[in-house]
């Protein structure tokens, strides 16, 4: 009886794991798309999204996008077109190398509850000197520099905070301001009058700034259309090196607003959700085959084990006609299983009511205790608790429909 369970639940196995592995396997694709979408949109529109960025005099921006996911670069001037920028391409990453010294003078009268700025992009190690005059007596400034827009920004929240801005200073009078830049980005000198009446400053900055080289350039482009693109070479690389002229050389206002976009590469977008669906499902097959052995041989196992009891058992169903039965449903099962187990004791029971009844309440693996557990979900009941306890240990599954097991549950007498 215990091979034909066992040769039951192994057709069982064999039948239930193609669609097993099917629904994994759609399953991974929608997970893969779903997040290589994320992914990709992710990077097309955050990382490598438009920007749009402010640039001042004797401005010298490095740009660098990731070859994997980028084609082309794509610079334009917006508002009015301005003479002046240029665009250089680089085979490899220039030298931060040459410095450049200017100085401008501003008279700015702050008007009250207001606020002034000037914008200048500034590589690593240069340095900015401010020198100041207070010319409204007995009022105070806020003289600041903050980096990039979300600086300014924060500051503009609370004025009175210092920890927003590379350098926050109450001024008054005259005096001098020195500020060493060790990240390059844009930077935002400011104003800030909190008093209630206008004040009027007078500002001399002096910039000491480091710019790239651009002697080496294989690319250049003077925006004569107000627009400059370069392709970006596979897989190497390039660089892009953004200039803008100084105040000396600059026929115009001493700022500029430029759009920056990046056309994706398509094609590693495509081969990418091709590449992560073929690996994840690789993965999910070996993982279902994995699961699918361990499953069988602890069938297997546990048909050997019953099959050491069988002897206690009538020897009817070796008889190959009887094989049919394992087609048949779970229910089925059951009862021809309580039929054999009282049958088989027939020899020293016959017209014995009392004795059959009390053999179908016995457990069907000792034959010494009761029936008193049911295993969850399929809810059988053939075992004694300490029975059931070890098949759920070892097989982990119903020795009736060779589901697997979550709770044996004992049942209790009142």
């Amino acid at each position: 009886m215990g091979g034909l369970l066992s040769y039951r639940g192994n057709l069982s196995a064999f039948d239930d794991s193609p669609p097993m592995i099917r629904d994994d396997t759609w399953s991974c694709i929608i997970v893969v798309a779903t997040f290589w979408f994320f992914v990709s949109t992710t990077l097309i529109l955050g990382v490598y999204g438009t920007l749009n960025i402010q640039l001042g005099p004797n401005c010298s921006l490095l740009i660098q996008p990731n070859p994997i996911f980028v084609q082309s670069v794509k610079i334009e001037e917006i508002d009015d077109t301005k003479p002046g920028l240029k665009l250089y391409g680089f085979y490899k990453s220039p030298s931060l190398d040459v410095v450049t010294t200017w100085s401008e003078t501003y008279t700015a009268t702050v008007q009250a509850d207001s606020h002034k700025d000037w914008i200048y992009y500034l590589n690593r190690g240069s340095q900015v000197n401010i020198s100041y005059n207070v010319n409204s007596a007995g009022s105070y400034v806020f003289l600041i520099i903050a980096q990039g827009s979300e600086g300014i920004s924060q500051w503009l929240e609370n004025p009175t905070y210092p920890n927003t801005t590379l350098s926050w200073n109450i001024v008054h009078g005259s005096g001098m301001i020195e500020q060493d830049i060790y990240i390059s980005s844009s930077y935002y000198i400011a104003l800030g009058n909190l008093n209630s009446e206008d004040v009027q400053v007078e500002l001399n900055l002096t910039v000491r700034a480091f710019i790239y080289n651009t002697t080496e350039a294989y690319y250049r482009c003077t925006f004569a259309n107000g627009v400059c693109s370069l392709s970006i070479l596979f897989p190497q690389g390039n660089s892009v090196v953004l200039t803008s002229p100084g105040s000396e050389q600059s026929t115009s206002a001493d700022d500029w607003t430029v759009r920056v976009s990046y056309g994706p590469r398509w094609i590693t977008y495509i081969v990418g959700i091709g590449g992560l669906t073929a690996i994840m499902l690789v993965a999910f097959n070996l993982l279902n085959k994995f699961q699918f052995t361990r499953e069988v041989e602890t069938s297997v196992r546990f048909g050997e084990i019953a099959s050491a009891r069988a002897p206690l058992l009538s020897r009817k169903d070796d008889d190959i006609s009887s094989w049919g039965s394992s087609y048949d449903s779970a229910s089925s099962d059951e009862a021809d299983l309580e039929k054999f187990l009282a049958g088989s004791l027939e020899g020293n029971s016959i017209g014995d009511g009392e004795n059959s009844n009390n053999t179908r309440r016995l457990c069907a693996i000792c034959f010494d205790a009761p029936r008193d557990c049911f295993f969850l979900p399929c809810g059988h009941c053939v075992a004694c608790f300490a029975c059931g306890t070890r098949i759920a240990e070892a097989a982990g599954t119903c020795p009736i429909c060779r589901r697997n097991m979550k709770k044996v549950r004992k049942i209790f007498t009142v």
